[in-house]
Order: structure tokens, then C-alpha cells, then sequence
């Protein structure tokens, strides 16, 4: 059993920047793809990047391509979330995810594990 645990989220201006951390408990947690998803007001959960096992392999949605930096330290179980140039749409319940398969498929069936999520507000 892995937990994820979200922290960072918070309010900022528009043009900011902001540093989500995921921690994952468990050993087996550095050998797991890591995926952001967000969930704006009124919307479905969506993509935002995933870093594989070994972090080789990074994707990013192309609405934050060129923005966010995903990045993990499997050392201490933990993976980031930089979010720079933030928009007012970029608002949104940001998710931590894990799948026990070494990248990810793309597909949400095989998301394993999921934070309970840590709100990012981003205002005009």
C-alpha cells in the first residue's frame, strides 16, 4: 500500500510560481510512474505530466509545456511540481497519482494510487 500526500498549493498572482511536493510512503514507491493531474471547477480530472521510475521518461500536457518541471527524489520518496508563468486557468485541485508500472500509459485505469489533492488558486 502506498499514501501520497500533496502540499504546496496555495493562492498566487497571475505570473507566479508555486512548488507542489508529493511524498509517497512505502519502498517500493521509487520504482512507481509519478503523475499531476488537475481538476478545475466544473471540469474533468485531466493530465498534467508524469515522470517514470527512473525519470528518464517526462510527458507534459501542452497546456503546461514550457511552464511546469516535474521532477522526483526517489531517495526521499518525494516528487515535484514547479509551476512557473501561472495563468488563471491553471487553477485547479492539483492530484498526485502513482502507477506501480514503471511509466505511464496514459491511461487513468492504471493510476494505482491517488493523493487526496491540494488546491492551487491562481488570480487575475
Amino acid at each position: 500500500q502506498v499514501q501520497l500526500v500533496e502540499s504546496g498549493g496555495g493562492l498566487v498572482q497571475a505570473g507566479g510560481s508555486l512548488r507542489l511536493s508529493c511524498a509517497a510512503s512505502g519502498r517500493a514507491a521509487s520504482s512507481y510512474a509519478m503523475v499531476w493531474f488537475r481538476q478545475a471547477p466544473g471540469k474533468e480530472r485531466s493530465f498534467v505530466t508524469t515522470i517514470s521510475a527512473s525519470g528518464n521518461i517526462i510527458y507534459y500536457a501542452d497546456s503546461v509545456k514550457g511552464r511546469f518541471t516535474i521532477s522526483r527524489d526517489n531517495a526521499n520518496n518525494t516528487v515535484y511540481l514547479q509551476m512557473s508563468s501561472l495563468k488563471p486557468e491553471d487553477t485547479a485541485v492539483y492530484y498526485c497519482a502513482a502507477s506501480v508500472k514503471p511509466y505511464y500509459t496514459g491511461r487513468q485505469a492504471d493510476i494505482d494510487y491517488w493523493g487526496q489533492g491540494t488546491k492551487v488558486t491562481v488570480s487575475s
